[in-house]
């Protein structure tokens, strides 16, 4: 296979474990089950001899640069990388002439694979379009970030986005068990423990290829791979937390109550405590998101959007880096002003709700937009609000069986307080009190 980047030093160099094993075959491949099943578009690529062009959107170590090998190796085209990161608009044109130059000469296709796509600047992803739009080459651009915001519209718009999922737990070992026996890796020469295979699983937080390189390192130090040789090759100590057992429990439950309780040291040390071993990011960021409306709610109205952002941050950036933006909206929360007036109001609603205290909806305030609805009266006597003073008008909104129920109780605490003053002097002025 081809590369703007192939030397003879390179290739005298011994590749890494993690190149050694990547998958020759779909079949090979682990975990992306949604994309690599009968009849998607990724095997009809591979079945097809038509080019395609193609985005691989996903954290690291899920298989981006794999299925690009996999793609060309499969469909016997040539295979061109190119790094977003060193290359320019010359080396991209020269790579889509050399296609060119060989689909004409032998009707030999080429697979362009651009890593780490979403460093190219407009100038740079405007050159790929010729190439893209003709079917030049089977272009495919790899990127951990959101194309929607990195990729000018009519590159994504001619091409497939495809979105890689961290691999499963499940995945991880089965990558390091093939990469232990099999030739192209250690061959059987080295062996791994149990608990060192599930001390590699913890560490890759979903990443193969950091896996991969974990294991290369403790086989370099010992024949026979325990938790203790792990811990010195990769300088990580071993942190016992089962996510399927009593640690995940607890730990998660801590974690939650340092926050309840405003101790942000804590709550920092059970999140490090999580992320340092393999705990998914996706359910500390959910955690984070819930609790900013559960226990500070109002008291505080920005702590719901920095949970957020730090979730949205997890799906876009993973791990390590998005452990920052986790950090930023525990600190948040656990310094925040707390309230549960949020959680106690919609829990007294959906009480009563389950009580069978419903009710009609007030005839004034039924739709009244279809035919025949103002001959049922609906809509009559309703008061605009914003033809009022204040935007304020005295009117039943809630079914008569409920009028003296009173569900969302707030605080004074933080921003909360006024609030609460200006919820106490409406509900006064609306019950007519």
């Amino acid at each position: 296979m081809d590369s703007l980047f192939d030397s003879a030093a390179e290739e005298a160099t011994p590749q890494p474990l993690a190149v050694r094993m990547r998958p020759r075959s779909l079949d090979e491949v682990m975990g992306q089950r949604h994309l690599l099943g009968p009849g998607t578009p990724l095997r009809r690529l591979v079945e097809s001899e038509a080019p395609m062009s193609l985005f691989l959107w996903g954290p690291p170590g899920t298989g981006k640069t794999t299925l690009a090998y996999v793609v060309a190796g499969v469909t016997k085209r040539r295979f061109v990388e190119i790094s977003a990161v060193s290359a320019g608009v010359k080396d991209v044109r020269a790579a889509i002439e050399n296609a060119r130059r060989e689909l004409g000469m032998s009707g030999r296709q080429t697979v362009l694979f651009v890593d780490e796509v979403h460093r190219f600047n407009k100038a740079q992803q405007d050159a790929l379009l010729p190439a893209v739009e003709n079917r030049w080459v089977t272009f495919i651009g790899a990127t951990t970030e959101n194309p929607f915001f990195s990729v000018i519209s009519p590159l994504l718009s001619r091409s497939l986005l495809l979105t890689l999922e961290s691999l499963s737990d499940d995945d991880i070992r089965g990558v390091l068990k093939r990469a232990v026996t099999d030739e192209r890796g250690l061959g059987g020469r080295a062996t791994l423990s149990d608990d060192a295979l599930e001390h590699l699983v913890r560490l890759a937080g979903g990443d193969a290829r950091r896996s991969l390189t974990y294991l290369e390192a403790a086989a370099l130090l010992a024949d026979e791979i325990t938790v203790e040789v792990v811990e010195k090759a990769v300088d990580k100590a071993a942190v016992r937390y089962d996510r399927q057992g009593d640690q995940h429990y607890d730990v998660i439950s801590a974690f939650i109550k340092s926050m309840r309780g405003s101790d942000a040291d804590a709550a920092l040390h059970y999140l490090a405590r999580m992320i340092e071993a393999g705990e998914d990011p996706r359910f500390i960021a959910r955690r984070v998101v819930i609790f900013a409306s559960e226990d500070v709610g109002l008291a505080d109205p920005t702590c719901l959007q920095t949970a957020v952002a730090a979730a949205q941050a997890v799906q876009l950036i993973g791990l390590p880096e998005a452990g920052i933006n986790l950090a930023h909206a525990v600190i948040h929360c656990a310094t925040a002003p707390k309230s549960n007036a949020v959680v106690k109001a919609i829990g007294a609603a959906q009480s009563d709700v389950r009580k069978g205290l419903i009710g009609q909806v007030p005839g004034h305030l039924r739709d009244a937009h279809y035919p025949g609805a103002a001959k049922l009266g609906h809509g009559e006597g309703y008061k605009y609000p914003h033809d009022f003073d204040h935007g304020l008008v005295r009117q039943d909104y809630a079914p008569a069986e409920l009028l003296d129920r009173r569900y969302y109780e707030p605080t004074t605490h933080g921003a909360e307080k006024p609030i609460a003053e200006r919820w106490a002097r409406i509900r006064a002025f609306l019950r007519g009190e």
